[in-house]
């Protein structure tokens, strides 16, 4: 049997920007991306600390270093700038491998840097 677990977060973000007409999907800086260990087109969830809304859509790499955090297409209507956002992805797995298995976890800054 396979279950799914909490695999990564990238805990407490602050929203750079909102593209309403753009295809879809959350733009997130890369080198946040690699240190959550989250890969480009990977479906997450994100939870809207201000608000409550929650949302799933896929990630896209965003320039490396730059703190951003972009929400795009119908996302952008979730959220406003300077939101305050969980990005968690999840993983399937057996049971067994799911005892074992330690998620990651990131806290950047409040300019979105990895302290």
């Amino acid at each position: 049997m396979m279950i799914q677990v909490f695999k990564s977060k990238i805990h407490r973000v602050k929203v750079t920007q909102a593209e309403l007409h753009y295809v879809g999907s959350i733009t997130i800086d890369e080198a946040l991306m690699e240190a959550a260990n989250l890969i480009e087109g990977e479906r997450v969830q994100v939870v809207n600390i201000n608000n409550g809304e929650r949302l799933e859509t896929y990630v896209i790499k965003g320039e490396r270093n730059s703190g951003m955090i972009c929400l795009n297409g119908p996302a952008a209507r979730k959220v406003q700038v300077g939101d305050i956002v969980i990005i968690i992805s999840y993983a399937f797995m057996s049971v067994e491998e799911a005892k074992n298995f330690k998620p990651t976890i990131i806290f950047p800054d409040e300019n979105n840097r990895l302290p």
